[in-house]
């Protein structure tokens, strides 16, 4: 039986043994982090008589409204490289994606609070957890977009084989956002509820349903947006489009895989604080 030995001295002035356990707690929540996911994947289905339609439901939907304000002219969107349909259609699928990564933990951490509460287990299960569920949605709205590429004569070719890394670099930076907001939202509900208005308005800023303008205010936003090379680079990866920001792609990916990890160790060290306050 493992030995577990607590002292008064703080994680934080031991870092590496703290990352040593972390990676270790990390490793022994893997099989609970599986189970949590098939049983949220299967309640979730299960109670939904469209079932894994959702998944692209709310993209398609959202693609035939842009596609009718562009072609009413209710909104003028600049040509793209793709037909408007496709540019659309591939933007708001991977910013779903995107979303739903990012709501992932802060959704696992509250809807597991109280047995975050009463059972003592390794608490990075849970955001394991949200990762798994998150790729498992991931590959169904990839698989999709693959398939409608292919069918509509759009298939990027060999760069096809780099599609899924560009999902998971997608997936990755949708985490590490909503890891940052878990340990406030999981004390605050405005938080949960803030995030779908804020992200709406934040997908203007990225290249999701409008191409990058040649100049302005609104260029240098979307240029400089992290989100960008992401969303672009997996875009032209699947339609064979030559990667505009592909070295900001590996830049960006790189700098949420550091971020993630930190603020991983801040969420290990701040969920004792909140499971505290969970039972004030």
């Amino acid at each position: 039986m493992e030995k577990r030995i607590y002292t008064p001295e703080s994680n934080i002035q031991r870092p590496w043994i703290m990352l040593r356990d972390m990676l270790a707690d990390m490793r022994r929540g893997q099989d609970l982090a599986l189970r949590l996911t098939i049983r949220d994947i299967k309640a979730l289905y299960r109670q939904s008589f469209l079932g894994l339609l959702w998944a692209f439901i709310i993209p398609i939907a959202n693609t035939l409204t842009w596609i009718f304000l562009n072609s009413s002219g209710i909104v003028s969107v600049e040509t793209t490289a793709l037909p408007y349909p496709i540019y659309v259609f591939t933007g708001t699928m991977i910013w779903a994606i995107f979303m739903e990564s990012m709501q992932a933990p802060l959704t696992k951490t509250t809807q597991n609070k109280s047995v975050l509460a009463k059972v003592n287990f390794p608490r990075e299960a849970i955001i394991m957890s949200a990762v798994y569920e998150s790729v498992f949605n991931a590959c169904i709205k990839g698989l999709i977009l693959i398939v409608a590429v292919i069918a509509l004569g759009y298939a990027g070719g060999w760069s096809m084989l780099l599609f899924p890394v560009a999902l998971l670099a997608i997936i990755l930076a949708g985490t590490t956002i909503g890891l940052m907001l878990t340990p406030i939202g999981t004390l605050y509900a405005d938080i949960s509820k803030a995030i779908p208005l804020i992200m709406q308005f934040l997908m203007f800023t990225a290249p999701v349903v409008f191409t990058i303008p040649a100049e302005g205010k609104a260029a240098w936003i979307i240029r400089h947006n992290p989100l960008t090379p992401l969303i672009s680079t997996a875009r032209d990866w699947l339609t064979g489009g030559a990667p505009e920001f592909l070295n900001g792609f590996w830049l960006v990916t790189a700098i949420f895989a550091v971020v993630f990890l930190l603020v991983l160790i801040a969420y290990r060290l701040a969920m004792p604080i909140l499971i505290e306050r969970m039972n004030a």
